[in-house]
């Protein structure tokens, strides 16, 4: 009994000591936040919520309301002026919407992006997800490598070349929209056109044939949406992974990660042992990135991590945001039938009746240009990026200290009426020829040495398919349907763009 009494007390002891020393730890912890707090709270914003959550009780109730987070954004932006604080434990975020600002630091390599994020999207609940990729990389000397090895797929020589695959996969869109146009159904566009932008992904960038519009057999499209719902509550909610409510979602999330990563791995090794043995393979991203790789005085293995990292960069980023770019654009051409027609002119003059759009065509189609661009000042399904400050600043007469989190939004600047006249009103004319360029108020695709490598890529896929829809039908939205944006890490219509369709009689087609 006198032992057990003994390891009794003792144990009691060492408890009673770790506790003491965590509480200790959260008194100290509680002192540095205070110590942020008296270091950035000169720096307007609206009111913490909490001294240790700060604003992320505001986060949490949005995201429970399946409300849009970049609204109240734009809110405390038009409040609270270019620059302002959002705090979250001893995280400072400072949302700048000044020009001028954003030119400054997006617009330099010296500026790396945030650990915060890094660390949310490097790994998902203990998951490999983005890793270090093009995306993610916040040493600059290890991105610009990656950049490096990456241009050649995406040269403008290289981009020409995908445009019949542009039309291939287009046109098998086109199939499936005159089947539904003569069975006079409704049409999802936003489950079609993510099919589409999949499977153009898939061919273009890896040589896969997969055709989505006619099975619902493949396991990426749940899988990406698996991860972009799993990137959303690993960013805003540090604390989702531990509640036990949330352990069936988050090992769900982990999975997506593991089968896109596997996809990746047995993709690039199958690959790469066609090139080492002389194999006839495809031209496409997935070759040239592993010839221009093999070119490297060096490779390592975490530069194997790289490929995939950059693997599924592609495979979510190069259809998703196209996806919902497109599902957007009709949306807003629907709700807007006078400018509808006047795209539809455009493209009976450039294209008349043909099945194959040239890669000058796309040249030509000057107003369904100015379509695009105002679809993603008004919807950047993309909404923004950050970056880590590693110098103070001064903005319109407030100091910024190193140290905090920059976030700029493309959705917020865009939508500000100092900035854009009527920005809520869908108006290709924002972007005419001879209107005046927004200046660093417009930046879907971010901005500098870090823009998104695959925007041309983009712009070219969404112009072939738009195209195509416009020259063979008219659409309208069905009643009642929602047109709000739903945040899923990027932004896409709520109500999926249900449309219904008829032929264009005069198309011929």
């Amino acid at each position: 009994m006198s032992l057990l009494h003994s390891l009794f007390v003792l144990t009691a002891h060492v408890v009673g000591l770790l506790l003491f020393v965590l509480f200790l730890a959260f008194i100290g912890y509680c002192a540095y936040v205070k110590y942020i707090h008296l270091k950035t709270d000169h720096i307007p914003g609206p009111p913490r919520e909490s001294f240790l959550f700060g604003h992320s009780p505001v986060f949490w109730r949005v995201m429970k309301n399946d409300k849009l987070m970049h609204d109240v954004f734009l809110k405390w932006a038009e409040i609270y002026g270019p620059a302002y604080r959002v705090n979250a434990l001893h995280y400072v975020l400072v949302f700048i919407t000044c020009p001028e600002t954003v030119k400054e630091i997006l617009m330099s390599p010296k500026y790396p992006k945030d650990m915060f994020l890094h660390t949310r999207l490097f790994s998902m609940f203990g998951q490999r997800f983005l890793g270090n990729g093009l995306v993610t990389a916040r040493d600059h000397d290890q991105w610009y490598k990656q950049r490096r090895i990456m241009d050649p797929a995406f040269s403008s020589l290289y981009l020409r070349s995908l445009t019949g695959t542009f039309n291939e996969r287009a046109e098998s869109l086109m199939t499936k929209l005159s089947d539904i146009a003569d069975k006079k159904t409704e049409a999802n566009m936003l489950e079609l056109v993510n099919k589409v932008t999949l499977s153009v992904i898939i061919k273009v960038a890896f040589g896969i044939d997969l055709e989505l519009l006619e099975t619902t057999a493949s396991p990426f499209p749940d899988a990406i949406e698996m991860c972009l719902k799993g990137m959303v509550y690993n960013i805003r909610d540090v604390f989702f992974r531990f509640n036990p409510k949330n352990w069936a979602f988050v090992e769900e999330v982990r999975a997506a990660c593991k089968l896109l990563r596997s996809t990746g791995s047995e993709w690039i090794n199958n690959r790469r042992e066609a090139i080492q043995s002389g194999g006839d393979v495809p031209k496409d991203i997935l070759t040239q990135i592993i010839k221009s790789a093999g070119k490297e005085e060096s490779t390592t293995k975490e530069d194997e991590e790289f490929m995939l990292d950059n693997f599924v960069t592609f495979f979510i980023a190069g259809q998703e945001t196209t996806a919902n770019q497109l599902a957007f654009c009709i949306m807003e051409l629907a709700r807007n039938p006078d400018i509808l027609e006047k795209a539809q002119k455009e493209v009976d003059e450039v294209i008349g009746m043909k099945r194959e759009i040239s890669y000058d065509d796309l040249g030509k189609l000057v107003y369904l240009s100015q379509i695009l661009k105002e679809t993603l000042r008004i919807y950047p399904t993309a909404p923004g990026t950050s970056r880590e400050l590693v110098q103070d600043l001064v903005i319109d007469g407030i100091h910024i200290p190193a140290g905090v989190i920059c976030i700029f939004s493309s959705y917020v600047s865009s939508r500000m009426e100092k900035f854009f006249k009527n920005p809520l009103e869908f108006n290709p004319d924002h972007f005419h020829p001879d209107a005046p360029k927004p200046y660093y108020t417009y930046y879907p695709f971010s901005l500098g040495p870090r823009s998104c490598l695959g925007q041309n890529f983009a712009q070219m896929e969404a112009k072939v398919v738009m195209a195509k829809l416009i020259q063979r039908f008219n659409f309208a939205l069905t009643p009642g349907q929602s047109c709000e944006i739903r945040d899923v890490g990027t932004l896409r219509p709520k109500g999926g763009v249900v449309c219904t369709l008829s032929h264009r009689k005069h198309s011929g087609l």
